[in-house]
């Protein structure tokens, strides 16, 4: 929309614009501007502690660029439901993800490309579909029980996050490709290893003030090619199986049975606009997000629950009561576990995996106060008033409870509703949020129905330091168990 309003708030009286120019923000110096100011491993929380320095609409100046940081919770969800026609992820994300390599997927996708891609995935990811993968998940939990077994009865610690990432790249890989992925019962080079490399490495480019690696490839450059290839060979080979299955049985062209083949008919139809290069970057898309994002999640309740001990034995009674003699829950007791959802959406509420975004303007626009001009980036605070007492009552508190109404998951705290944005918002939510949320109830079941925690350790025992590498991840968890003895 040219020449828009953007603030989330009602019409005002008008007032007098400020320009990109005229934003405050931290001091930089000649030619890198703020660029090396930044700690990309924290740039979060900078941003953050920048905010409250500066006020909810800040600068940066990365280089030649001016960035205008967005912390307001209302002009952040504005933003977001004004895409794709008003915003867009940023042409650098775009580059950089092309020139790594990877083929293009729903998750860089703008315009109508983006809208062609998307109803394929919302068609793969919808609770009908979860539905019939079910029992494979049980498969992939049964792995992960017996993973986490050995580990209890040889007293070893378990690398929390190592174990979490195997455990949703076969989840994904099941429900998404129909291919049977075994990470979990398997030590050796695994393609979660390629897979942890590809998200870092994406964001250390994307803030690079120098493109280094198109002049001198460096031994990690080198590396991350190796892993890149190890990647696309593994999707290359999801895709191929696909093409045998639909070939051997053409039923499947009309009834597909998971996403990739949902992608290969669809893009088989006259005019679809979808290429297999497409199809191959939204599988890639899949395992990337539907590895990192879940498993960190998965490790920060975990990490919570453990420093919150009234929070852990609710939700180990609850568990245990809802499952009774089970050997692992069905659909409709995973249903049942709201306690445990709700210390879902607490962490993701603190400890959001993507506590920022970028975004690019496709037009002239105003947000908030603030004129800004076509094809200005900015970043998105996506948990900045989520952490704020004036937006949350406590908001330092992991508290469970304030996502409860009378017992059970009816209307959320309003507060926290309104701030918390774990999956984004508008046209663009995540399409796999719901698959998310089943994937953690269950593992959260297998944990606390299975097993006792013996103890959750960071490096220095304190609480997890928050590192960011795209996605916002824990330090170093440690995971100690004990068999549950029978009651």
């Amino acid at each position: 929309m040219d020449n828009s309003t953007l603030t989330g708030q009602p019409a005002q009286v008008p007032r007098t614009l400020r320009s990109v120019d005229d934003l405050p923000g931290p001091r930089g110096v000649p030619i890198f501007g703020n660029a090396l100011q930044i700690d990309t491993e924290r740039m979060h929380r900078q941003l953050e502690q920048w905010c409250l320095e500066y006020g909810p609409y800040f600068k940066l100046r990365l280089g030649k660029r001016n960035v205008v940081v967005v912390g307001d919770h209302d002009a952040v969800v504005a933003i977001l439901r004004d895409r794709p026609d008003g915003f867009r992820r940023t042409t650098r994300l775009e580059e950089t993800w092309l020139e790594m390599g990877l083929a293009p997927g729903v998750f860089v996708a703008n315009g109508d490309t983006w809208r062609r891609q998307r109803r394929m995935v919302m068609a793969g990811f919808d609770p009908a579909h979860v539905k019939t993968y079910f029992p494979s998940m049980l498969a992939v939990a049964r792995r992960l029980e017996g993973r986490w077994r050995k580990a209890a009865r040889a007293g070893t610690a378990i690398d929390l996050q190592a174990d979490l990432m195997r455990y949703t790249v076969d989840t994904i890989a099941g429900l998404a490709f129909g291919a049977e992925v075994n990470t979990l019962e398997s030590d050796g080079d695994v393609i979660q290893s390629h897979l942890d490399q590809i998200f870092p490495a994406l964001f250390k480019r994307l803030l690079a003030p120098v493109r280094t690696w198109r002049f001198l490839r460096l031994p990690a450059d080198r590396r991350l090619e190796r892993n890149v290839v190890e990647v696309n060979a593994a999707v290359t080979g999801f895709i191929a199986q696909a093409r045998a299955r639909m070939e051997a049985d053409p039923d499947r062209h009309r009834s597909p049975r998971n996403l990739l083949e949902a992608m290969m008919a669809a893009a088989a139809l006259p005019d679809s606009g979808i290429d297999d290069r497409q199809v191959a970057g939204n599988v890639l898309t899949m395992l990337l997000a539907g590895e990192d994002t879940t498993a960190n999640t998965l490790a920060w309740m975990i990490h919570l629950l453990w420093r919150h001990p009234p929070a852990l034995a609710r939700a180990t009674e609850e568990v245990r009561r809802v499952l009774g003699t089970s050997d692992l829950p069905t659909q409709e007791q995973l249903a049942q576990l709201d306690y445990v959802e709700a210390c879902a959406h607490e962490t993701m509420r603190q400890k959001p995996v993507a506590p920022q975004m970028g975004m690019q303007a496709l037009h002239d626009t105003t947000i908030g106060d603030v004129h800004v001009p076509a094809g200005a980036v900015l970043f998105l605070l996506m948990r900045r008033d989520s952490l704020s007492d004036a937006h949350v009552p406590h908001a330092a508190t992991f508290e469970p409870e304030r996502w409860l109404v009378d017992g059970g998951p009816g209307t959320l705290a309003h507060s926290a509703k309104r701030t918390s944005m774990p999956f984004g918002a508008g046209p663009r939510i995540c399409p796999g949020r719901y698959l998310a949320l089943l994937e953690m109830k269950l593992a959260m079941a297998v944990l606390l129905g299975r097993f006792d925690i013996a103890g959750v350790d960071t490096p220095d025992g304190q609480e997890a330091r928050e590192l960011l590498r795209f996605t916002m991840m824990p330090v170093g968890l440690t995971l100690r168990l004990r068999e549950r003895r029978p009651d």
